[in-house]
């Protein structure tokens, strides 16, 4: 395929794309800001490897995969220090009601370990395949079965715990 066929590919990708894209940045880092910058930085890391796409038909997978690490060396960056911004502040402040239906899943998934965050964040969030999840983590699928497996017998629990106290 033709360099600017597979360009062409990623810009309609990125289009038809960016909410879910946007999503999973911000699950990772809870930030708007930030998971902008994380989806901006992913673009541009796609755009200078675009070259290495073997496979046009995974460019969204691929570009999961470029979200997915952008997203964790942040966090590596930032060494999971969260800092409010004004705009959090000042909700808070105001003492309305918690946005999120959610939210006791929400913490309970911000729990577990990352690798298990993320492919069930890519699963069920993201109502991706295991395979598609498979190559956006780079692991054998099995290994994704495996991790989806024990990340929801962790929420589970976690969540139960929650209700019992």
């Amino acid at each position: 395929m033709i360099k600017k066929d597979v360009n062409e590919l990623f810009v309609t990708c990125i289009n038809d794309h960016k909410e879910d894209f946007y999503r999973l940045a911000f699950s990772y880092v809870k930030n708007k800001e930030d998971a902008l910058d994380i989806v901006q930085e992913s673009i541009k890391k796609a755009l200078i490897s675009i070259e290495a796409i073997k496979n046009p038909s995974s460019i969204k997978s691929w570009f999961y995969k470029i979200v997915v690490y952008t997203a964790l060396d942040f966090l590596r960056k930032q060494k999971k220090i969260t800092l409010a911004d004004d705009q959090t502040i000042e909700y808070l402040r105001q003492g309305k009601e918690d946005a999120y239906k959610d939210i006791d899943l929400y913490n309970a998934l911000d729990e577990l370990p990352l690798h298990y965050k993320t492919v069930i964040t890519l699963r069920y969030f993201e109502d991706l395949k295991l395979e598609e999840i498979a190559e956006i983590v780079d692991e054998n699928i099995n290994t994704v079965k495996t991790r989806l497996y024990r990340g929801l017998k962790l929420l589970r629990i976690t969540i139960t715990e929650e209700e019992l106290t």
